[in-house]
């Protein structure tokens, strides 16, 4: 485990709200991954997109701005949801869903957001269960939902679709996981699904370095006491006892 990569994840969250680079951050959780990954180009490229994207904006007739967005990403872009391997931790990485267009809800929802708060739109996640949505807030303060896995807009029968597919059972849809998840959700959802996927591959390396980085997001007991025992493991050249 790198302690400076740890220091500059932590040093990057730890600011406001507001202050927070999600695309940054995520681009961090990949660094251990990608030795020397060149950060800053891939913030230019989505600067890029972005500029792309209004234009295409400002070239559409009839067309709203967020259709222009999902258009040019989907479409022009073919950016699309990984069905054919959705546990490929590169779906978790943004440098490698920005290089292969393809990721899962929250990576794709990532990259979503981060385009339309380029061309001034008022887009977040929402940690939906089960499926990563994003949440869009026009000028007339109306709220759509869209599904990033393929940039499809969602009705209510659409959200009450998915929330039933969720939690095995037809019922109301609580109106909190309608809300914005805030930008150390997003990462430690993205961060919870790569142990997931290390946890059952029994990746003990790399499961250090992921939990490491939930544990500066929102420290736990449980999760420092996994550290505490890796840690110890890797020290010791020894197995690790689960």
């Amino acid at each position: 485990m790198d302690f400076a990569e740890i220091s500059l994840f932590s040093h990057l969250v730890a600011r406001p709200e507001s202050d927070i680079d999600l695309a940054r951050a995520a681009l961090l959780v990949a660094l251990p991954e990608y030795p020397g990954l060149d950060v800053a180009s891939y913030i230019e490229e989505l600067d890029r997109m972005g500029a792309t994207a209004a234009l295409r904006i400002s070239e559409s007739r009839g067309l709203p701005p967020l259709g222009s967005v999902i258009r040019y990403l989907y479409e022009e872009l073919g950016f699309h949801g990984n069905t054919t391997d959705y546990y490929d931790p590169r779906n978790s990485f943004l440098n490698e869903v920005l290089d292969r267009r393809t990721g899962i809800p929250i990576s794709l929802a990532l990259v979503l957001t981060e385009i339309c708060r380029r061309v001034g739109i008022d887009a977040r996640g929402v940690s939906f269960p089960g499926h990563f949505l994003v949440r869009v807030s026009d000028e007339d303060g109306d709220i759509m939902f869209v599904d990033p896995f393929d940039g499809r807009l969602l009705d209510d029968r659409h959200l009450a679709e998915l929330h039933e597919r969720a939690i095995g059972k037809e019922a109301p849809i609580d109106p909190r996981v309608l809300e914005p998840a805030t930008k150390g959700h997003v990462l430690l959802r993205i961060l919870n699904n790569l142990r997931a996927i290390y946890e059952r591959a029994g990746d003990q390396d790399r499961l250090l370095g992921v939990l490491a980085r939930m544990q500066v997001l929102s420290p736990d007991d449980e999760i420092h006491g996994r550290i505490r025992h890796l840690a110890r493991r890797d020290a010791t050249g020894g197995p690790s006892l689960n």
